[in-house]
This record gives structure tokens, C-alpha cells and sequence, in this order.
């Protein structure tokens, strides 16, 4: 699997559309980075960049952007409302995907030391890439802002990381290291700059002042008043959102802000966010306000809603949730197609796709009908009085829908590492038992997989048959065809289980295997036919 860093380096320069565009350039042209968003702020001075790449090419990518930084920011002449202390003023890495926090942590190593070297530059570490604890925290190291720099590095326990021995005041320093996803976050106050950061006091963690604790952890905030929308602002760093989400933040500024005869007016996330959070804060809205809300769709839609995070500008979620940018290919080139090429590569003359891979198709598309038919029947005055019991049953028919249709390709995948076990060498006598033993253990793994659409399709017979008791009768004929299909497709990956269980030769693992696919299937067979009963004992 392809690992996968974010990179978020933050440039003090937010007003030059030229430099800013030079540095985004930079970044697009380096080989294996996809940059993500560019958000850059007039008031703060400051852009924000996002691009991710694999462990080489995101180093890469951040030399390239510093390089360009370097020849076009002056930090002697340089001002803003942000915080600074150099002209890259932080870069962490982060970790995304099948990357772990003490890679990012050697990533940004060997990212400051080149550029240390290879561009004379200052760096410091921090967050997970510090050992030393009074220098982990960003704001820590950027106290007294680039004024004080110069001073700064010559003092003892306070000399960089990474650095050539002399400052450069044009640069200034930068902070590097690896960090959990940040979102940066800002609560819009229709009030003053003062009365937004009194309330960002309240809640940050660092509280009033030293030794004081606001009441949200793992949070930085500010308030500051933003000229180009003529609004106040809570500006908050959230650095752990499982500690502190969004929702939270913006729910306890709301007390605040109450208390204070405040009103807000939306919120906005500068930068991605990842798509847990929202989804966190999907949940949170859902549960508070009893709704029923199951689509993805829907839920981000509520919480763009909920948060007002369109309340300054547009928040399009193919472009602002990174799960949603980084759309990696799934390993489903059949669940792909449309139906009339599935359907043609099934007819072909070929062994693959065959009764497993269609089996799957039949299963999921039977928990379709399921879900179809409750979905008619949720909402309608004729049914409200079942609202209540469609709200358990919907989501686990949707699941179940979805679950199925990955094992489409996962069967047909199933027998690769059998494969490359037969290409094992068998010359001596060891060869030939560890080819037999790797051609067991493929085989188990063949197996697996129509046991797993099996298990998958017999989780939802209890709610299709309360669907059959109560679902819209107008639409009785598709529950029928849906449990058919469900059975037929259970029993089709049975006979895949079966046959592939001739050529195991552990009899324990063969009669437990048989015995489960036997019991599950004629749990189906039953089950389908009780649905049938029901629908046709039905006047209503």
C-alpha cells in the first residue's frame, strides 16, 4: 500500500498573488506531490498550503516551496495579525495513510537537515519531533515572533536543530516536525475583536494566563478581527479533534457568546479537514436533535449546516475534506463496471468473474431491494406509527448493501495467493512441502471469502422479515425478489466454500468451515421462504 504524508507548510506572506502562486507552483511541479489547497489571508499575512505526496517526494516538495520562499519573502519588511517568526514559518508532517507518526518524525528530520544545508537555513523541531520538552510546544519556540529571533538562537538551549551556524534575517527560523491533523478552525462573533478573544481565553487550554487552564484541551485560540469580512473572530488551532472536535468548540463559544449577548454567525475551517471529524460532528447534531440521517451526503450536509461553514464562503466538501481530494482507485474493477459489462465479462470466456463474484452481486443487490422497500415505507403517514422501529432496521440494510459489494472483486481475487503458491519450486523434498503448505494456506483464503459474503448476507434476515410485516405493501413484490436474491446469493458462495474445501487437507478446519456455510445456508433457505409467508398472509 502507498504511503501517503500531508505536508502543511505555512508561509508568512498571504497579500503577493504572485508569490503565493510561485510557491504553489513549486509545489505542483515536484514530481509525486498533489497539491491540495492554497488559503491565503490578507489580514493574517499568512498562506496555507496542503499537499501530500509519499516519503521522498513530500521532502521534495517542501525544499522546492522553501527554496522559492527563500528569493521572494523578506521577513525584515514582513507584518500580520498571525504569529510569524520566519518566512517558512512551520512545516509539519502528517501522517494520512499506511504511514505511521515516527516516519513523519524522520521525515521532517531529513527535510531540515537538507535544507539546513543545502539552502542555509534555521530550523527548529518540534511537536513528536522534539526530545525536548520546553521546545515542543509551536508556541514556545515562535515567543517573542521574529524580533526576537536574531537573539533567540544564540542562547544557551535555544540554538536550532538544524541550522549554519548564522542567522539570516531575511529567512528568520522555521519550526518542522510531525503532529496529528490540526484543524484550524475560526468561530465567526458579531461583536468586537476583544470580546471574541475573551472568549477564546475561556476556552483555550492555556487559559488566561500562565498557569490558568481553559476548558478545552489540546486547543489553541485568539481572537482577532478579520478586515476583509468585516468580522471578529475566534481563530483556534484544534490539535487533537478527538479531544476537542469542532463541534465542541463551536458549542461552548456559543454559551459564551450567549452569556455575553453575543451572536455567531457561522464558523470556517482554514485549510482540510478530515472526513472523521465531520462525521463526528454529523453524530453529535443527530443524536442531540434526535434525527435519522444514514447518507454521508446528508451528514456533512448537516454539519456545513449546524456549524455554518458556509456562512463566509462556499464550503464544498470534494475540496475541503481531504478524504475526499485524495480519492485513492478502489481494487474493485468489476464492482466498476456498469451492469451490461459486468454482466458481458461474466459471459465471457473466461473463469473470472464467476459464481463467487456473482454471488456477491446477487447478495448485495437482494439487501438492496431490503433497504429500497424500508426506505418506502420510512416517512409515510400510512407507516409513521413503524418510524421507530425503520430508524434500527434502515442503517443496517444500507451497511449491509454496501458491505456486499467489495466481495464482488474480493472473490475474484480471492485465488491470487494460491496462484503464486503452484510457481513455488518443488525440486527437493522441502521445496514441495513448503509450495503444499503456501497452496493450503491460499486455498483457506478462497474460502474465506465466499464465507465472508455469507456471513455479511445473513445478517439482515431479522429486519427484512420486520420489513415484511410492516413495509409499504405497495412495494411487497421487490422485498419478495430482495429475499430471493439474498438466498440465492448466500447459497451461490456456499457451493464456492464447499467445493474449495475438497482441497484442504486440515479436517478440523474442513468440518468447522462445512458446518457454518451448511448451517447459514439453510438459515437462508428458511428465513426466505418465512418472508414469503408473511408478504402472502398480507391483505394490507
Amino acid at each position: 500500500m502507498k504511503k501517503i504524508i500531508e505536508c502543511v507548510p505555512n508561509f508568512s506572506e498571504g497579500r503577493n498573488k504572485e508569490t503565493i502562486e510561485s510557491i504553489a507552483d513549486s509545489i505542483r511541479k515536484t514530481n509525486g506531490c498533489t497539491l491540495l489547497d492554497v488559503d491565503p489571508g490578507a489580514s493574517t499575512n499568512r498562506t496555507v498550503y496542503t499537499f501530500v505526496g509519499d516519503e521522498n517526494s513530500v521532502i521534495e516538495g517542501a525544499l522546492a516551496s522553501a527554496k522559492v520562499a527563500k528569493e521572494l519573502i523578506d521577513m525584515r519588511t514582513q507584518k500580520g495579525e498571525h504569529p510569524r517568526m520566519g518566512a517558512m514559518d512551520v512545516c509539519p508532517f502528517v501522517p494520512i495513510s499506511n504511514v505511521t507518526m515516527e516516519e513523519c518524525v524522520e521525515i521532517s528530520k531529513r527535510f531540515a537537515k537538507r535544507a539546513a544545508e543545502e539552502l542555509g537555513l534555521a530550523f527548529y523541531l518540534y511537536e513528536e519531533a522534539s526530545n525536548l520538552d520546553y521546545r515542543k510546544k509551536l508556541p514556545d519556540i515562535r515567543k517573542g515572533e521574529y524580533e526576537a529571533m536574531s537573539d533567540k538562537v544564540k542562547k544557551e538551549g535555544w540554538e536550532p536543530d538544524y541550522w549554519s551556524g548564522s542567522f539570516d534575517p531575511k529567512w528568520g527560523v522555521t519550526a518542522t516536525g510531525a503532529r496529528k491533523f490540526l484543524i484550524a478552525y475560526n468561530i465567526n462573533v458579531l461583536g468586537t475583536w476583544n470580546q471574541a478573544h475573551r472568549i477564546a481565553l475561556n476556552l483555550r487550554e492555556a487559559g488566561r494566563e500562565e498557569g490558568d487552564t481553559g476548558r478545552l484541551k489540546e486547543t489553541k485560540g485568539l481572537g482577532w478581527h478579520v478586515d476583509e469580512y468585516n468580522m471578529a473572530q475566534i481563530s483556534m488551532n484544534l490539535n487533537d479533534y478527538h479531544v476537542t472536535p469542532m463541534h465542541i468548540a463551536f458549542e461552548e463559544a456559543k454559551k459564551d457568546a450567549i452569556e455575553m449577548n453575543l451572536g455567531l454567525a457561522g464558523s470556517e475551517i482554514v485549510g482540510l479537514v478530515p472526513l472523521e471529524a465531520m462525521l463526528m460532528a454529523a453524530e453529535y447534531y443527530i443524536e442531540k436533535e434526535n434525527l435519522f440521517v444514514i447518507a454521508e451526503d446528508q451528514k456533512i450536509k448537516l454539519v456545513i449546516d449546524r456549524l455554518g461553514l458556509s456562512s463566509i464562503q462556499y464550503f464544498d466538501p470534494q475540496k475541503r475534506i481531504i478524504e475526499y481530494i485524495i480519492k485513492q482507485d478502489r481494487n474493485e474493477p468489476l464492482a466498476s463496471l456498469s451492469v451490461r459489462d459486468f454482466i458481458g465479462s461474466v459471459a465471457a470466456r473466461t473463469s473470472a468473474p464467476g459464481g463467487g463474484s456473482v454471488s456477491a452481486a446477487v447478495a448485495s443487490m437482494g439487501a438492496g431491494l431490503g433497504a429500497m422497500v424500508a426506505w418506502l415505507t420510512f416517512g409515510y403517514k400510512k407507516y409513521e406509527e413503524y418510524d421507530y422501529q425503520l430508524r434500527k432496521i434502515i442503517p443496517n440494510l444500507v451497511k449491509t448493501t454496501e458491505d456486499l459489494i467489495p466481495l464482488i472483486d474480493a472473490d475474484t481475487n480471492a485465488f491470487s495467493d494460491y496462484m503464486e503458491a503452484m510457481r513455488l519450486p518443488q525440486t527437493t523434498e522441502d521445496e514441495k512441502l513448503i509450495r503444499s503448505e503456501a497452496m493450503e494456506e491460499g486455498m483457506k483464503v478462497a474460502i474465506e471469502v465466499p464465507l465472508k459474503t455469507i456471513k455479511t448476507a445473513d445478517r439482515i434476515w431479522d429486519d427484512l422479515i420486520e420489513v415484511a410485516k410492516i413495509g409499504n405493501f405497495s412495494s411487497r413484490s421487490d422485498l419478495e425478489v430482495g429475499a430471493r436474491a439474498l438466498e440465492v446469493g448466500i447459497w451461490g458462495a456456499y457451493r464456492n466454500v464447499t467445493i474449495n474445501l475438497s482441497g484442504i487437507s486440515d479436517k478440523n478446519y474442513v468440518e468447522k468451515t462445512k458446518l457454518e456455510a451448511e448451517s447459514l445456508s439453510l438459515r437462508a433457505k428458511n428465513k426466505m421462504q418465512e418472508i414469503l409467508d408473511i408478504i402472502e398472509n398480507r391483505n394490507s
